[in-house]
């Protein structure tokens, strides 16, 4: 199956899951929750925020060697932006990704989506644990701090 097939199917629109397709072309989906979708909102502000020479794209969809992936929510330079706009799926990951972690997630799984984000393109992936802790992954491993944002907030909860 294609990005584009899942896009346009009317059958998946309304699903209450995050849809994403492996490197065979079959779908996987992994149940929404509100505390996911507090967590989204809660990222996408602080982005914009802190960074407001981009833009912050929530279910973002991006082409992987693995299929594609779909980051909860990523920030974009306007240069990555420009080059790209709406291409769905993007075929770079943008300069930040961000997973929130669910209990269906399994470590092998973050981790894979940590490697294929960073070989896309990232220069960040974010990694958000149930208690809305940030952890922050570079080409060089997990780092102590973000090198977009020197001073993140605590995110509510």
């Amino acid at each position: 199956m294609q990005w584009s097939e899942v896009i346009n199917d009317p059958s998946l629109r309304n699903l209450p899951y995050k849809i994403e397709l492996n490197k065979w072309g079959n779908i996987e989906m992994s149940p929404a929750s509100n505390r996911l979708g507090y967590f989204e909102s809660e990222i996408s502000f602080l982005l914009r925020n802190a960074l407001p020479n981009g833009k912050v794209i929530i279910e973002c969809s991006i082409n992987t060697p693995d299929g594609v992936k779909v980051a909860n929510v990523a920030w974009c330079s306007l240069a990555f932006y420009h080059r790209h706009e709406f291409v769905t799926p993007y075929p770079a990951a943008p300069e930040i990704c961000v997973e929130i972690i669910s209990p269906s997630n399994s470590a092998a799984a973050i981790a894979e989506k940590v490697r294929l984000y960073l070989a896309q393109g990232a220069s960040e992936v974010w990694l958000v644990d149930e208690n809305g802790v940030i952890c922050f992954h570079t080409k060089d491993g997990k780092q102590s701090q973000s090198a977009f944002i020197k001073e993140l907030p605590q995110l509510p909860h």
